[in-house]
């Protein structure tokens, strides 16, 4: 062990000075103590106490000034307090008790002198120690304990610490520390210096393998706001049948009937075997403190969390949805909502949540959205219907056509024929001259098709008074101009009993060229309809919500913070379990937002889960593997990802295939520094261990299916790895973040059908026929409806001011391997080339789909972003 002599206090040189700094969010500690691997060293404890503040703290290096030189200064905008403590052991207490409350009067005095939200708060702490203490040779192998005995907790962003070499060991913390009494071990923080399991120093394997323990937890108890653990609980939440029986709910996860990925674990009491109670309207459910630790910067507000905005925009509509809706009686009713405002009501409804706040009367004013921007019309021709299949908000459903007829996989004895009800002769009119089989085999027949998915639930949908829907099938023909038109539409119905089978179907064609036919208009709006629930539930919750919280969850339990596979992981997962959590309480839950604004209504979840017990595979959530399982690449060896694009002109699959090479020469890069070979890959136990956990209890119900990879060589890791990414960050971005854009405006993207297509000869077909705007007008969501849908995707397609991006590091010294730095770089590179590349090619006029007749260019997978509502940009994780 090397002894290292701090140097005299005052104002010389720092030079021979050990120096411990503590940048801090709000600072409230007690420590650290200085550990070598034989746990021996002088441990100078720190009692600084402060008020609880709510700001980010961010750095400011001072200089020595003096001792007890309190000071502050005005310096542009901020406000800037440097506290330098230098402090003789032998009077340390006494002094750190005067100490105490100087900080607490500066920051007090502080707060009164801050004039706007602008103003940051900046501090930094520096304590020299005039002693002899024990230092390990590598302070990098040593580890930090901190200690906090005030009421209240902090945001711990990082210590470092100054070695006389002027060099430095960086402790990453992140992590909100609370007082002692609600731990039964102390809080643990690791260097930057990451080791495998294998190759951890001796005095370290303890403190590491105590850590994995703490996350763990015994399985049994309600969680508290200061927990650190996490664990695995079934979708038994979702219902609220104590409040009212019609909102009973079937629990997702651990049966067979209905399986689901699992959930983090809240230990709330039961109301009965199967359900968990919710607790109340206000309280949020439990999830460990660390995953809800973002602030945000807003307008008239100094900071507020990310999630609690989206909550404070949302709730309000909740309500609204449970008092007297309003219909829309045009659709310059419409545009009005955007130009003039619109108005909720409050609740009065049984069913409604309790406690109606009073901001539910709020009126409402937004932006016109993007695909209404440039042209009030655009959104209604077949040309921006096509182009948004493949680069609007749900872009991973379309598949290529390679056998016709088309056929259902569904039972035959309760759903009637297998055999698509459209024909040759439906379609061959718009195939350009072209016979049907020539298309096929020139890859020019794509398909829209719900028809599985749907058809067993239309009966269930059908008997709410307030929804009504069909089992759409859609045909799109790639014309010779490289766009894409639809050409057919199927609306199918679950055959009753007694009637005959092939009047449940009806094919409906697009008009002559510049003509309108309303029926044909109902038809698409149908098939948005089904887009809209399947884009909500599936592609967006279900792949790239709900699928990842049990990785996260595994990650935090099998995977200490020393392993470099649980650093690399960790940025992809901010924020995900506080949206998760708040989309339990009110977008997922029964009668949350997506129950009462979507046509699937109270078997929306249902839905999810058939989904996922039938088609969810992990290694299909690669994107090369799911273009190839949808028929929209085919191999091609030449090709750097070794595909070729069905389509070339397919925005989201073009970019989404630039963005997954980069990450994974990224990850391939990365994977090398750490593991020598394969062997090592096999031998990491706390690797083993976590892929283990994810496949057999975090998607348990799905651990005998196909698609999960071994994990045993260096190859395997990187791929299961770019999967987590991919879904974390680019997949979730182009199926999220133009929600609004998109779904904004409700007719362009319809959320509900309330009304089917009526049968000629009917009263209701003669309305249709006389005022058809106005019945379509009454098959859509109403304009409460549309209202909250309205709001509800601003605020999640809306990014905060503190967002980190693809090819952002989660701190200047994230990482001390200076060859993980070198291929960070590098990434960092790659990814404003293809920024670059996708301005250029959404300047590409041949490139016609990614603008559309709307005029709104594909950035969905543009990987920066201004905060606010962008319609780009790729964050590192799906963080809202």
């Amino acid at each position: 062990m090397e002894r290292i002599k701090a140097g005299k206090i005052g104002r010389q040189k720092l030079q021979d000075m050990a120096i411990l700094k503590f940048p801090f969010g709000t600072l409230d500690v007690r420590g650290p103590q200085l550990l070598t691997d034989h746990q021996i060293g002088s441990g100078v404890d720190i009692h600084v106490q402060v008020p609880e503040m709510k700001q980010m703290v961010l750095l400011s290096k001072a200089s020595p000034t003096g001792r007890g030189d309190w000071r502050t200064q005005r310096k542009s905008k901020s406000m800037n307090l440097e506290a330098i403590l230098q402090l003789p052991t032998k009077t340390l207490e006494r002094n750190l008790r005067r100490i105490g409350q100087d900080l607490s009067n500066a920051f007090s005095n502080l707060r009164e002198q801050q004039s706007s939200p602008s103003q940051v708060l900046k501090l930094t702490v520096y304590l020299c120690m005039k002693k002899y203490f024990v230092m390990p040779k590598s302070v990098e192998e040593s580890a930090l304990i901190i200690r906090n005995f005030h009421k209240d907790e902090f945001l711990l962003k990082a210590v470092s610490v100054e070695l006389p070499d002027k060099s430095a060991v960086y402790f990453p913390c992140n992590s909100c520390v609370y007082n002692t009494n609600h731990y039964d071990t102390d809080r643990v923080f690791f260097s930057t210096k990451m080791h495998l399991p294998q190759d951890t120093p001796t005095g370290l394997k303890k403190l590491r393998n105590q850590e994995l323990i703490n996350m763990r937890g015994n399985g049994s108890g309600l969680r508290k706001e200061a927990d650190r653990i996490y664990d695995y609980a079934v979708y038994n939440d979702l219902g609220d049948s104590d409040q009212h029986e019609s909102l009973e709910r079937p629990v997702l996860g651990g049966n067979d009937e209905f399986p689901y990925p699992k959930r983090i674990r809240t230990g709330r009491p039961e109301i009965d075997p199967m359900a968990e109670h919710r607790g109340e309207m206000y309280a949020k459910f439990y999830i460990p403190r660390d995953e809800r630790v973002t602030l945000v910067h807003t307008p008239g507000l100094v900071q507020k969390d990310a999630i609690e905005e989206a909550s404070r925009k949302m709730m309000p509509a909740l309500y609204a949805l449970y008092s007297t809706q309003v219909e829309f009686q045009s659709l310059d009713q419409v545009f009005d909502l955007f130009k003039k405002g619109g108005s909720m009501s409050s609740a009065d409804s049984k069913c409604a949540p309790k406690c109606a706040p009073s901001e539910a009367e709020a009126v409402i004013k937004l932006r016109p959205p993007k695909v209404i921007a440039a042209s009030e019309n655009a959104w209604m021709l077949d040309e921006e219907f096509a182009r948004q299949v493949l680069a609007g908000v749900n872009p991973v459903a379309i598949e290529r056509v390679r056998e016709f007829p088309i056929r259902s996989a569904l039972d035959t004895t309760s759903y009637g024929s297998s055999l698509s009800a459209i024909t040759a002769s439906h379609i061959e009119p718009y195939l350009e001259g072209l016979d049907l089989q020539t298309t096929i085999a020139e890859q020019k027949l794509f398909i829209l098709d719900y028809h599985d998915l749907y058809l067993p639930f239309v009966d269930k949908i059908n008997q709410c008074p307030t929804s009504k829907a069909y089992a759409t099938r859609t045909l799109f023909y790639l014309r010779r101009d490289g766009t894409l038109i639809p050409i057919a539409i199927e609306l199918s119905l679950p055959p009753c009993e007694g009637e005959n089978q092939s009047s449940m179907n009806r094919v409906v064609t697009p008009p002559p060229l510049n003509t309108k036919n309303w029926t044909w208009e109902l038809a698409k709006t149908h098939v948005m309809s089904n887009d809209a629930g399947y884009h909500q539930l599936i592609s967006h919750w279900l792949r790239s919500h709900a699928t990842m919280e049990p990785v996260i969850i595994a990650t935090h339990r099998q995977l200490s913070s020393l392993h470099p596979v649980h650093q690399a992981l960790v940025p992809h997962f901010k924020n995900t379990m506080d949206i998760n959590a708040a989309a339990r309480k009110a977008l997922v839950n029964a009668g949350g937002i997506i129950e009462k604004t979507f046509t699937p209504h109270e078997i929306s979840m249902q839905m999810s889960s058939t989904w996922y017990k039938h088609f969810w595979r992990f290694d299909e959530q690669a994107l090369p593997a799911d273009l190839l399982k949808r028929g929209m690449a085919i191999p091609d060896d030449s090709k750097e990802q070794g595909i070729r694009l069905t389509i070339e002109d397919y925005p989201f699959a073009a970019d989404g295939l630039e963005l997954w090479g980069a990450i994974q020469t990224w990850l391939s890069d990365y994977v090398e520094v750490f593991y020598k070979d394969n062997t090592s890959v096999r031998n990491d136990e706390e690797l083993r261990k976590w892929w283990t956990e994810i496949r057999t209890v975090g998607h348990g119900d799905k651990k005998d299916a196909d698609g999960w990879p071994l994990l045993d060589s260096k190859r395997s890791l990187v791929h299961i790895l770019n999967i987590i990414m991919w879904i974390a960050s680019c997949y979730h971005a182009a199926v999220n973040f133009g929600q609004y854009e998109y779904a904004g405006f409700m007719p362009n993207h319809p959320t509900m059908t309330r009304k089917l297509i009526p049968d000629e000869g009917t009263a209701e077909f003669e309305e249709f026929r006389n005022d058809p705007e106005s019945f379509y007008m009454s098959m859509i969501s109403n304009e409460t409806q549309a209202a909250v849908i309205a709001i509800t995707t601003e605020a999640l397609s809306t990014h905060a001011i503190h967002e980190e991006y693809l090819g952002q590091g989660p701190s200047p010294n994230w990482t001390s391997e200076d060859r993980v730095l070198a291929a960070f770089s590098r990434f960092q590179k790659r990814v404003r080339k293809i920024e670059k590349m996708i301005a250029k090619r959404n300047q590409e006029k041949r490139l016609k789909h990614r603008h559309g007749p709307a005029q709104v260019p594909y950035e969905l997978l543009h990987p920066s972003s201004e905060p606010g509502l962008t319609g780009k940009g790729v964050p590192n994780s799906t963080s809202i």
